[in-house]
């Protein structure tokens, strides 16, 4: 259980990918948990009614303050709508936390064009957009702090080249922002999870493959999604007021060593 606290006291927060299923919570889902524990009021956006809401009540249970916007952050109306209902709902915007990816396959050779398009609309364009639309609003009330989620994978290829591109490009796209908007007061930084155990992992994880990711890295630990919230946590933060661009490994130490592909 990760205690409660005010580091986002009065903060308002957008994120993304925020729902989960199964009986393994999600990177998105602990994000929103962790943020509503520390103060902040939190809109929840997910594709999925059903698994955005079992985070919601997880937050209302705990007495937190989170409002749903279900959406899909790929399309454009759709963003500009779910910056819109932060700003009715809650007055403004501090930070925006875009979870949201899918994975893929492959190499150059195997994957389908039609499924490389998908994966980059999902994983970057979507961060794109929901920066377009959160970024004035941010700015017109002094500042605030983006957090993007990339995965090693970017800076770790293993087979998985559609994936590894769009995740490198949320890299680029992080830097880029942070350059961009610095003058506005906003932070934007990027967080690469190494081999987390989450809702989206775990359907296909067994026992074995999991002791082998645990063995991967060199602490000998298993990452979970609350290690990913509050790495999302420090950077959302006031804390954090002087860290913008920046990329960082969550991932015990996993790109330490040599990939096994």
């Amino acid at each position: 259980m990760i205690e409660k606290g005010e580091r986002l006291a009065n903060k308002v927060a957008i994120v993304t990918g925020a729902g989960f299923r199964g009986g393994v919570i999600g990177n998105g889902a602990a994000t929103a948990i962790t943020f509503a524990r520390h103060g902040a009021r939190v809109l929840l956006v997910d594709l999925d009614e059903k698994n955005v809401m079992r985070t919601f009540e997880q937050i209302k249970t705990e007495g937190g303050e989170a409002t749903v916007f279900l959406g899909d952050v790929s399309k454009q109306g759709d963003c500009e709508a779910m910056v819109r209902k932060s700003t009715e709902r809650f007055g403004k915007l501090d930070i925006l936390h875009n979870n949201v990816g899918i994975g893929g396959s492959g190499t150059v050779v195997d994957v389908n064009p039609d499924d490389w398009d998908e994966i980059m609309e999902v994983n970057v364009k979507s961060m794109m957009l929901s920066g377009k639309y959160s970024v004035p609003v941010m700015a017109s009330g002094g500042g605030g702090a983006i957090v993007n989620i990339s995965s090693i994978s970017a800076i770790r290829p293993r087979g998985l080249t559609s994936y590894t591109v769009s995740k490198a490009g949320v890299i680029a796209l992080t830097k880029a922002m942070a350059v961009d908007h610095a003058r506005d007061g906003i932070r934007v930084n990027c967080i690469l999870p190494g081999p987390v155990y989450s809702s989206m992992t775990a359907g296909a994880m067994s026992e074995e493959r999991r002791e082998i990711r645990r063995k991967s890295s060199p602490l000998g630990v298993e990452g979970t999604p609350w290690d990913i919230a509050m790495a999302a946590l420090y950077l959302s933060s006031s804390e954090a007021r002087w860290v913008t661009g920046v990329v960082l490994n969550v991932d015990g130490g996993v790109t330490l060593l040599s990939p096994e592909r």
